[in-house]
């Protein structure tokens, strides 16, 4: 029994000092990927969250997908799924959690954080101070746990703010902005006027079910009353849910920090009304067994302060993509503004403009310009209104985040202030340790000397060549264009024969198109045309081009729209190759072509997309010369995704046992093996709601072995579902060699490996 008298004085709670390395306020998707990166660099690392669940805009409390440069696999940027730690935690919510429950999401993310010995977690807890050792170095922050009544003082050399808000950055004196820059300010061309609003707002979603029996519903006092001042109330369907519900948005009019709480009575408001409409209006049929199952008590936010860093980005960063020596990150989402008036609005409730392929994003941008020793990361990195648009978005931030980790961890080692990362080579350094666990920053590769396999000669039991995409898939009606991407070679001519079958005489016009840029996958540049008389009934026919690329880059065979024709789909695929569409992708604004107004600053070009497997299926067809980008020797390039060209060694499809070897002129102290596997980094796997086609993807390699050349099993997998697998040796292992056997699963797909890194 605890039993204290009265005590005049104020009482004080209980104070806990905690000395780190790293503190990161926020633990949404940036802070998460942030903390996991740096304590798997031996930084000990606090992570303090002010709710109860990780995730943020993520977790179970708000329900919104994790959603990157892939956009709903609505836009050109192929092969875009965000690597590394964003990566791993997608790929095991696919494994675990196909059907995209956001609670079963929670305990991903907090399973990832706790499995690290170097993370103290600090959940349920509030930053709300900051102590100063100098002008421009922070010292402490100060925290306050409500549930175990708990002040925290936690002091470090290195503070990363995640927090959304910015409650760190703004309380130490570092620089921000709210609201839309001018036109003239950074010449952005789409900076939006006053009228239409300088901020977005929040948003708040509500799940209904099913129930066995009619379910009545009185509408709360509070409930909007009068369903049409909104203006896309007709939108509503009484099925949709969850962040489909994007657009119940409110507050862009307001401050977004401070007037939070008023924001979401407005929006509580919104929901508790259209689920009145839904339910009462007799608009809607089969809702009587209907109920809210449940309505988030927290709004998603997407925008209040931006923290001015070492450099600014801007509008043309995005659409023109521009290069950094400081790359450390891609972006690709749209430029996604939103009206300020919200579901009140007569506006689009978005206004999406994209660029024709993901762009680069500087280090530089997470770095305080004012504060020596605090890193930006989340939403709140140093970006104009604009950029803001589509740097915002949580793959991305966590995305970027794990580069403000690594950069972290590399400080403490080196004792280094952040900015100092940009000074002798040290970005260097710190771009290879990145791209080493994944990030695949762009056109630059995990060097050379970073990898045994570069002094190594390697062999395969077999590779892939293809000449022929089998002709044993269903038939596909052109009533949208199709094209085939192939990984083509400079100054070939292809020729390719494909089955048609056409319901009456009629024409099909075939083209040969590629990107400018050879590292985008926008087909704008119409190499050859050429257009065929068909006869009614199956035919095949032969296309033989005589115009040829000047680069080796991926080449687009096209096929334009007759709804008269099928053409004849293959079952087989294979990594690095896949077929796109000329269709619609309305979640993401893409009508098949993108055609701003002009003066805005945004090209103009077509959209070519993938289809969600099971559908989205290669065009059969037969090719000469054969494909050959699949060798043994990519397996050592740096690049562990397809680029340029596939970057992946990928065995004979006939081959059930692949095999490769790896073999040194003289003996290797080996500490590390890593495998880079094909995760489909086409797929957007988004966290919530959407639902999947399987829980592994048909890519990835599930069981192989990994011996020495004395026969000696020194790593074995069976059933893996992940895109990196690291074995790490107790004690260093001396050979002259390894051989992998691997095992094919897959009926119509081969096995394959991007890379293999051994140190």
């Amino acid at each position: 029994m605890i039993l204290e008298t009265f005590n005049k004085n104020v009482r004080d709670c209980k104070s806990v000092t905690i000395n780190t390395d790293f503190v990161i306020v926020g633990g949404g998707t940036a802070g998460v990927c942030a903390a996991i990166t740096a304590a798997r660099k031996g930084t000990k690392t606090i992570l303090v969250q002010d709710r109860p669940v990780l995730g943020g805009n993520a977790s179970s409390e708000v329900r919104l997908w994790i959603l990157g440069a892939t956009s709903h696999m609505g836009n050109n940027n192929r092969w875009a799924r965000e690597g590394g730690v964003m990566d791993e935690i997608l790929v095991e919510n696919l494994y675990r959690n196909r059907e995209g429950n956001a609670v079963i999401f929670d305990t991903v993310l907090l399973e990832k954080v706790l499995a690290e010995p170097n993370i103290t977690l600090l959940l349920n807890t509030s930053v709300y101070d900051v102590t100063k050792s100098g002008d421009h170095k922070i010292e402490s922050v100060k925290a306050f746990n409500s549930q175990n009544s708990t002040e925290y003082n936690i002091n470090a050399p290195l503070f990363c703010d995640a927090s959304g808000d910015g409650i760190v950055a703004f309380k130490a004196g570092a620089s921000f902005r709210m609201g839309a820059e001018t036109k003239e300010e950074f010449g952005e061309a789409f900076a939006p006027e006053k009228s239409y609003g300088e901020l977005l707002g929040h948003s708040m979603y509500f799940y209904s079910k099913e129930t066995e029996k009619p379910v009545k519903y009185i509408p709360p006092a509070y409930a909007l009353k009068d369903i049409t001042t909104i203006p896309r109330y007709k939108a509503i369907g009484k099925d949709d849910k969850g962040c489909r519900f994007w657009w119940f948005e409110y507050g862009g009019r307001h401050d977004t920090i401070h007037e939070t709480e008023e924001i979401k009575y407005e929006l509580w408001k919104v929901i508790y009304g259209v689920w009145d409409y839904i339910k009462n209006s007799r608009t809607f049929e089969g809702v009587e067994n209907m109920t809210l199952e449940w309505v988030a008590t927290v709004p998603g936010k997407r925008e209040s302060r931006r923290f001015e860093g070492l450099y600014m980005m801007t509008q043309q960063d995005v659409i023109e993509q521009r290069k950094f020596d400081d790359a450390i990150a891609f972006g690709g989402w749209a430029i996604d503004l939103h009206p300020a008036d919200g579901v009140y609005s007569e506006l689009s409730g978005c206004t999406q403009w994209h660029s024709k392929g993901i762009y680069d994003i500087p280090y530089r941008s997470f770095v305080s310009k004012d504060i020596d020793n605090l890193f930006l990361a989340g939403r709140i990195i140093s970006a104009t209104h604009v950029a803001f648009g589509s740097t915002r978005v949580m793959a991305t931030t966590g995305f970027c985040a794990q580069a403000v980790g690594m950069a972290a961890s590399m400080c403490i080692d080196k004792n280094l202030k952040p900015a100092e990362i940009l000074e002798n080579g040290e970005i260097k350094n710190l771009q290879n340790e990145l791209n080493k666990i994944g990030q695949s920053i762009p056109n630059v590769p995990i060097l050379s000397t970073s990898n045994l396999v570069n002094q190594a000669k390697l062999t395969s039991s077999s590779t892939l060549s293809i000449s022929e995409i089998p002709f044993n898939g269903n038939w596909f009606n052109l009533s949208i264009s199709a094209a085939q991407m192939l990984p083509l070679k400079v100054n070939k001519n292809y020729k390719v024969r494909v089955l048609v079958k056409a319901e009456e005489k009629t024409d099909l016009k075939v083209e040969l198109k590629t990107s400018i840029k050879p590292e985008n996958y926008t087909p704008e540049v119409i190499l050859e045309s050429q257009l065929f008389n068909l006869e009614q009934g199956e035919q095949y026919i032969d296309v033989e081009f005589s115009n040829t690329l000047e680069n080796n880059q991926y080449g687009f065979i096209t096929f334009l729209s007759n709804e008269k024709i099928s053409i004849k789909t293959s079952d087989n695929r294979f990594t690095g190759v896949l077929s796109v569409f000329n269709g619609v992708n309305k979640a993401v604004s893409n009508n098949g072509k993108q055609t701003p107004p002009d003066n805005i600053g945004v090209d103009t070009f077509e959209f070519w997309t993938p289809h969600r497997r099971p559908e989205g299926k290669n065009i059969a067809m037969e090719i000469s010369p054969a494909i050959e980008a699949f060798e043994v020797e990519n397996l050592s390039n740096g690049y562990v995704r397809p680029g340029k060209t596939v970057n992946a060694w990928v065995a004979d499809i006939n081959d059930k046992k692949p095999t490769l070897k790896i073999e040194w002129d003289s003996e290797q102290e080996l500490s590390e093996i890593k495998l880079f596997l094909d995760s489909d980094y086409d797929h957007p796997m988004e966290s919530t709601l959407m639902g999947h086609p399987e829980d592994i993807v048909p890519f990835c390699l599930g069981n192989y072995k990994i011996k020495d050349v004395n026969g000696t099993v020194l790593f074995e997998k069976e059933d893996n579902h992940q895109t990196i697998n690291t074995w790490h040796f107790k004690q260093k292992h001396k050979t002259k060699g390894i051989i992998i056997e691997t095992e094919k699963s897959q009926t119509h797909v081969p096995v394959s490996i991007f890379e293999i890194l051994i140190s």
